[in-house]
């Protein structure tokens, strides 16, 4: 399924999309949207779900990113993002139906600070959002981010209630042991959760290995 959402459309979201990402950080750069647009259609495929509105939902869904960066996790990107997408869906002509799907696509799909994602195409976002942040991919986002803000390589007796973001102790394992080891029992989709499970096997097995290789156990 999918709406009357011409190539040249998707193609001018996607140079305009691109452009807030110029400055952007490597671990939510512009590679970060690509693979999230990719894993939609995939999911979106099997789940029979509006493949044009996802594809601009997808585009458009981190756009408010340096916003978010910039006041250090003060503002959702979630809610900047979506004010953004709708002036430009607006500006390009977009119709009022599309507009309204895409912009709840974006507002929802951090689910935390926003409310639940309520349609398929929503749901489908929200799961290849998080599915980008799990298996070697997210490993390896893990690992970027943390020297991006300059933490630790690893702490594997880290207390995590002893710690906060966005300082040297936020390290990717914290990250693991926070956030990542829960995200495939948050999939929403029937595909999601199926690609969740094999990536929650692979990056537990990295971390198990990371914490018997720095104490030099293997």
């Amino acid at each position: 399924m999918s709406s009357a959402i011409s190539p040249a459309l998707v193609s001018r979201i996607r140079e305009e999309a691109g452009a807030f990402f110029r400055s952007a950080r490597g671990s939510h750069d512009w590679d970060h949207t690509e693979r999230v647009y990719r894993l939609c259609l995939r999911i979106g495929r099997k789940e029979k779900a509006d493949l044009g509105v996802l594809r601009l939902a997808a585009l458009l869904h981190d756009i408010g990113r340096e916003e978010e960066d910039r006041s250090r996790g003060r503002v959702c990107h979630g809610k900047s993002g979506a004010a953004l997408a709708r002036q430009i869906l607006k500006r390009r002509g977009c119709d009022a139906r599309t507009i309204r799907a895409v912009v709840h696509c974006i507002g929802s799909h951090r689910f935390r600070r926003g409310g639940a994602p309520r349609t398929l195409e929503a749901r489908i976002l929200f799961d290849a959002d998080k599915l980008d942040s799990i298996g070697a991919v997210g490993v390896g986002r893990a690992f970027l981010f943390a020297g991006e803000i300059g933490a630790r390589l690893h702490d594997r007796a880290v207390d995590v209630a002893k710690t906060k973001p966005y300082t040297r102790e936020d390290t990717a394992y914290r990250e693991f042991l926070v956030k990542l080891s829960r995200v495939k029992d948050r999939m929403t989709t029937r595909e999601g959760r199926r690609i969740a499970a094999g990536r929650h096997r692979f990056m537990t097995a990295f971390f198990a290995r990371l914490n018997k290789e720095t104490d030099g156990t293997l």
